[in-house]
């Protein structure tokens, strides 16, 4: 009989292995399965997010930004550098030594704290069981009093634009391509595709985003969404909302793309075409038929608020539950449960999570946004400042966009943070922490900022829901 634990987690990515590290941090005797392989044939931890999503995507956004910052935007601030080019393999080589940095990061973190890392593919088959199947194809079964399913979640593939490799690709394949394709096209103008769509407009592709929705960035304070579509659009990205996508031909090395909008029938010719339409759940061939483990049409597991399924102890997180495709809500949630595990009182704040777009500039949000407020019926008041109006955003040659504080109008408390500028991935945990602790705009309002600093604009926001900005004009009368 193999070795029996008191926790086994299926899927080693940010939900999994940091459930793991954390219930063997409890004292838990705990394994945790993994199948991704690497281009050697190596069994590595992080799932998507580290080995083709979150993390060399990054990667590539980073170096693509700082390339077009040195082509187009040193020369204002008195650097002066001829003849700037870009050598796509060493890019690639980058974020490939990234990866492997992390990923060892991870191995490493097991072995301090007495993770059993299993390689193979896991499936639930009893309520209390996980038969592993090894890369060899030998299954062996796990005794585990309980089991955490993070299995995570892969692209969407649409029937009019099946994958053809080198040609049509999807997120993953969109972070190996050589060189700059000349003509670019994009299915989907989410977060994914906008950031894909980013990193190759920078090194020289001509980027066209079909986007199926009317409404550019739905999920986005209004205000906010304009002035990221305005932004984006200046640099260079074509973005054609209510194409719905209704066909593809591949032709020799080249994708025609058909799709209808507002004028009808259309059709676009591409060099290569990435399909980013979404992500769905990880869960078919995961659990066993014969464990009564209830999931939806779609595939979600059903969890409750502590990430419960309808089976005594099996939980599942991250992308297979209800709630946003993110690395951090995932790994919070994999807290959350090793801590219940361990016989701990434990919950999370969904009201909570940041959002975050990585584009240049960045967008990021947490909490509701003014339409959402005033479609719940919810009196709100709100504060906004531009970042043309900081010193230190003035002083980074990164004067674009802004800082919006949604506050409740009666109580004051905050309930949204929204913004877009440099560095609003970082800038936008000021809003996570204050809504943790039920902090009102008048909370930051009356804190001290350090100056100059980017992040004087949420200061200034937040004085502004009271019409107290200090450095712009106040539409509001001041109380």
């Amino acid at each position: 009989m193999a070795d029996k634990f008191d926790v086994i987690v299926i899927g080693a990515g940010p939900g999994g292995y940091v459930a793991a590290i954390r219930a063997a941090q409890m004292g838990l005797k705990t394994a945790c399965v993994e199948k991704w392989v690497n281009k050697e044939g190596k069994t590595v931890h992080g799932g998507t997010c580290l080995n083709v999503g979150c993390i060399p995507s990054k990667a590539l956004l980073e170096t693509s930004h700082k390339f077009v910052e040195a082509r187009d935007h040193y020369a204002e601030i008195g650097i002066e550098i001829s003849d700037v080019s870009t050598n796509i393999a060493k890019m690639l080589e980058f974020k490939d030594q990234v990866i492997a940095k992390n990923v060892g990061g991870i191995s490493a973190l097991f072995k301090a704290n007495g993770v059993t890392a299993l390689e193979g593919t896991g499936k639930v088959v009893a309520s209390k069981q996980v038969e592993v199947t090894g890369h060899d194809g030998e299954k062996t079964t796990y005794d585990a009093d309980n089991i955490v399913i993070a299995a995570g979640s892969v692209p969407v593939e649409i029937p009019p634009t099946p994958m053809t490799e080198g040609l049509i690709v999807d997120s993953s394949g969109a972070l190996e391509f050589t060189e700059a394709p000349k003509r670019l096209g994009v299915i989907g103008a989410g977060v994914i595709g906008l950031e894909l769509g980013s990193v190759w407009s920078r090194l020289g592709s001509e980027v066209t985003m079909l986007e199926a929705m009317d409404t550019f960035l739905p999920m986005v304070d209004t205000a906010i969404a304009k002035e990221t579509q305005k932004l984006l659009k200046k640099q260079g990205l074509d973005i054609k909302l209510g194409a719905r996508v209704t066909g593809s031909e591949v032709k020799g090395e080249e994708v025609v793309v058909k799709y209808s909008d507002a004028n009808g029938e259309q059709e676009m010719t591409f060099d290569k075409l990435i399909v980013c339409v979404g992500r769905r759940p990880y869960t078919k061939g995961v659990i066993d038929e014969g464990v009564s483990v209830e999931l939806d049409e779609r595939g979600f597991i059903f969890v409750d608020d502590q990430c419960r399924t309808n089976v005594p102890g099996i939980y599942a997180i991250g992308d297979c539950v209800r709630g946003p495709m993110l690395a951090h809500k995932a790994s919070e949630e994999g807290v959350m449960v090793a801590d219940i595990i361990a016989g701990h009182k434990a919950e999370m704040n969904y009201d909570a999570i940041p959002s975050v777009i990585y584009t240049a500039p960045e967008v990021a949000w947490v909490g509701i946004n003014e339409q959402e407020a005033k479609t719940a019926g919810i009196e709100i008041k709100t504060g906004s400042f531009p970042f043309a109006a900081n010193g230190r955003a003035l002083a980074n040659n990164a004067s674009d966009g802004m800082a919006k504080i949604i506050a409740d109008a009666e109580t004051d408390r905050i309930l949204g943070m929204h913004i877009v500028g440099q560095h609003a991935g970082e800038l936008i945990a000021q809003g996570v922490i204050a809504m943790e602790f039920g902090s009102s705009a008048e909370d930051l309002a009356l804190t001290c900022y350090a100056h100059p600093t980017t992040a004087e604009a949420i200061h200034e926001a937040a004085l502004a829901v009271d019409g107290h900005a200090i450095h712009m004009a106040n539409r509001k009368k001041r109380k």
